[in-house]
């Protein structure tokens, strides 16, 4: 919207914060996109699956990609079902960064707004 601050990315989900009237005078602050997301935060877990994300990639060719799910399994062993919003939820933070793209059907596509299955590639 014309005149109103750029949007900024959840700390902890990656997702887009738009702008609200609410926060208006205190936009400079607002770090999460939601109460649930204040309270998560970012976990020791979810540093976990952002480092298993980029060595994950690191140790495949360039633009080849890989499935949130193999993070999961990495850092969650036998219980990885659990961990894969949060290493959607980490690969959105590394898109923020500028470290990766999320695709579907070989195209870039919005970190916040993707639905359905996923795939994470290095930047080129």
């Amino acid at each position: 919207m014309a005149g109103h601050p750029a949007a900024k990315t959840c700390v902890a989900c990656g997702r887009r914060i738009e702008w609200r009237k609410k926060w208006e005078r205190d936009w400079e602050n607002v770090r999460y996109c939601s109460k649930g997301c204040r309270k998560r935060g970012v976990s020791e877990v979810d540093a976990d699956l952002e480092s298993a994300i980029t060595d994950l990639l690191a140790a495949r060719g360039q633009g080849t990609t890989i499935c949130p799910s193999e993070a999961a399994r990495q850092v969650g062993g036998d219980d990885w079902r659990d961990l894969m919003e949060p290493a959607r939820r980490a690969a959105r933070r590394l898109v923020d960064a500028g470290e990766v793209q999320i695709t579907q059907a070989g195209h870039v596509v919005d970190p916040s707004t993707a639905k359905g299955p996923i795939r994470i590639r290095r930047t080129t």
